[in-house]
C-alpha cells in the first residue's frame, strides 16, 4: 500500500518510524507549518514529524489547513492509498478522509469509546484510570467515532505520570499500526462499530484543568500532578506567586498525625513538613509529597533548596482553590 502519514508532535514520530522500520510505501508526510520562535518570530521549527520527514527524504505537505483545491491536487499527485493520521491537530473533512482508495485510519491514544477529543492521556490519569491502550479506527467526519479495527491495552500504574503514559502510548501506537496494517493486507481485519451510549469525551487542556485544589483529597490532588507531569506543570500559588508542582506522592497520615490538634486545625493547602523527600502538604482528606517545585520565573528545584533560598517555610498555605493564598 502507498501510504501517506499524518501527523505532527513527537507523539506521532515512533508510528511514523515503525511504518518506515517495515518497509511501507510511504509516499509522504502531511503536518503543520513551521512554528515561529524567538522574540522577533523570524525563526521557523519544523515539526518533529517533519524533522523525520527530511530526514527520510520523504515528500512534505504543510497546508494552513487541509482543504481547498491546491492542497486536494497536492495529495492526489501522491497517489496514496491509504492515510494514516495520528496527531495532527486539524479535522480532516470527508473528501479528505474519503481521497485514498482504503480510506483513512487514526491511531487514538485511548480504549474507544472511552475519551474521543484531544487529551485521553491526560484524561485517563484525572479519571483515575487503571487501563489505557491505543485504538486503530478507520476515521468519519464525526470526532473518534468510526469503527475499530485494533486495539492494544496497557495498564496505567498509580505513579504513572503523563510523561510516561504519552511515551509508552507512542510506542504502543507504532506496534498497534503495524499490526493493524498487517490484518488489513491480509484480508482479515474486521471493523467493530463503538457504542455511541458509551462514549466519553477528553476536552482540550487550558490553564484551568492543571490548576491544583488542596481542598480535594489526596488521591484526586495526586492525579492531577501527574497528568501534567512534565508538562505543563499542575499550578497553585503561594504568597500570590505561581508554583508549579512534580513528582507527588499519596502520603499516609498515622494515627497520631490525626488527632494532632495542629493538624485538624490547619487548612487544607498547609506545609506540614519539608525534608530531604519533598514537602508535605495537607489536602481536604490525607496528604501529599511532592518531590520538585517550580516557582514562576525559575528552574525546577528541590523543595529544600526552596526552603533554603526563604521562598517558603512549614506553616505556608497554598491557595486551596477559594483563591486565599
Amino acid at each position: 500500500m502507498r501510504i501517506l502519514f499524518w501527523g505532527t508532535p513527537d507523539f506521532a514520530v515512533p508510528p511514523l518510524r515503525a511504518l518506515l522500520g517495515e518497509g511501507h510505501d510511504v509516499v509522504g508526510v502531511v503536518t503543520q507549518p513551521d512554528k515561529p520562535r524567538g522574540r522577533s518570530r523570524s525563526q521557523l521549527d519544523p515539526s518533529p514529524v517533519k524533522q523525520v520527514a527530511l530526514e527520510e527524504g520523504l515528500p512534505v505537505l504543510q497546508p494552513e489547513k487541509p482543504r481547498g483545491e491546491a492542497f486536494m491536487a497536492e495529495m492526489a499527485a501522491l497517489e496514496p492509498e491509504l492515510s494514516v493520521v495520528v496527531a495532527y491537530g486539524h479535522i480532516l473533512p470527508r473528501v479528505v478522509i474519503d481521497a485514498p482508495r482504503l480510506g483513512t485510519l487514526n491511531i487514538h491514544a485511548s480504549l474507544l469509546p472511552a475519551l474521543r477529543g484531544a487529551a485521553p492521556i491526560q484524561a485517563s490519569i484525572l479519571e483515575g484510570h487503571t487501563e489505557t491502550g491505543i485504538t486503530i479506527m478507520r476515521m468519519v467526519p464525526a470526532l473518534d467515532a468510526g469503527p475499530m479495527l485494533h486495539v492494544v491495552r496497557t495498564p496505567i500504574l498509580p505513579d504513572t505520570t503523563y510523561g510516561e503514559l504519552h511515551d509508552q502510548l507512542a510506542e504502543l501506537g507504532a506496534l498497534a499500526i503495524v499490526q493493524a496494517l498487517a490484518l488489513l493486507e491480509a484480508g482479515v481485519a474486521h471493523e467493530v462499530p463503538q457504542d455511541d451510549t458509551r462514549a466519553t469525551y477528553a476536552a482540550k487542556i487550558d490553564r484551568a484543568s492543571a490548576r491544583l485544589d488542596f481542598s480535594q483529597d489526596a488521591a484526586q490532588v495526586s492525579r492531577v500532578v501527574r497528568a501534567f507531569d512534565p508538562r505543563p506543570g499542575a499550578h497553585t500559588t503561594l504568597h500570590g506567586t505561581p508554583v508549579k508542582c512534580f513528582g507527588v506522592r499519596i502520603r499516609a497520615l498515622s494515627d497520631g498525625e490525626l488527632t494532632d490538634e495542629a493538624l485538624r486545625a490547619s487548612r487544607p493547602g498547609t506545609i506540614r513538613a519539608i525534608d530531604d523527600e519533598g514537602l508535605v502538604v495537607r489536602c481536604g482528606q490525607g496528604a501529599v509529597r511532592i518531590a520538585e517545585v517550580q516557582p514562576a520565573g525559575k528552574a525546577r528545584l528541590t523543595p529544600l533548596a526552596w526552603q533554603r533560598g526563604r521562598g517558603v517555610q512549614v506553616g505556608d498555605r497554598f491557595d486551596d482553590g477559594d483563591g486565599i493564598g
